[in-house]
């Protein structure tokens, strides 16, 4: 197999492994993927993530989570996608899904080109303090703001917001949810996302945003498989 071969794989794998692998697997297979894209141009790896999710990988969104993003819209509030996953696969995923922000796991960048080293991994206290920086700039009111996840690591993102719930949380999250009084939703109705993915990129990617107001701020994790660890 030739590199873009390999590479396409090894981001299949990742995705896959979302579904259900534990922090220590992801984490693994992140630092794989950081070191394999060493040296690569930037916007190849776009590419070839643009050819997984529309080849290889059919990403799966709730509908639940899919009407509860249009209902915060409609009363015009922004959606900010949060995600410890790199900003490749984040970016594509939040612009299918009408998302107003996306914030990810970033790789540094040399000369338009990875470097094999992490910028900024957006995990735990660190993916609240980017939200706390975005909401300083867009003007938020956290207080106001709402936040959902289903990971007991994403609790510093839950605290940082006026609204935090839980949904199809870990065991570990569903007591400190209970103990908090924290609202709790369970989904289970996943259907593909794949027609509202952009066209796989033949050149360079052009990024697009959805401004939708700014009146509120939703962060959480709403996911079947591709997007269980991913939060809006």
């Amino acid at each position: 197999m030739n590199r873009r071969t390999v590479l396409k794989s090894a981001y299949a794998q990742f995705l896959f492994l979302m579904s259900g692998a534990d922090h220590d697997q992801m984490d693994r297979m992140r630092s794989y993927i950081t070191t394999m894209v060493a040296g690569w141009d930037v916007e190849q790896v776009k590419s070839v993530v643009g050819e997984t999710l529309h080849d290889i990988v059919d990403p799966l969104v709730f509908a639940e989570a899919a009407e509860l993003i249009s209902d915060h819209k409609l009363c015009g509030r922004d959606v900010v996608i949060v995600s410890a996953s790199g900003e490749e696969i984040v970016g594509p995923i939040a612009r299918a899904l009408g998302a107003t922000h996306a914030m990810a796991t970033r790789m540094v960048v040399e000369d338009g080109k990875y470097t094999g080293d992490i910028a900024f991994y957006c995990y735990g206290d660190a993916k609240a303090e980017a939200i706390r920086a975005l909401a300083a700039r867009e003007d938020y009111a956290l207080e106001h703001c709402y936040a959902y996840s289903d990971s007991i690591t994403d609790v510093p993102m839950l605290e940082t917001v006026g609204h935090p719930t839980v949904v199809n949380p870990d065991r570990t999250l569903r007591k400190e949810a209970a103990a908090r009084g924290w609202q709790m939703r369970s989904f289970s109705k996943p259907v593909s996302l794949r027609d509202r993915l952009p066209a796989a990129p033949s050149g360079a990617a052009v990024a697009t945003s959805f401004a939708v107001g700014v009146s509120a701020l939703a962060a959480g994790a709403l996911t079947y498989t591709l997007l269980r660890r991913f939060a809006f």
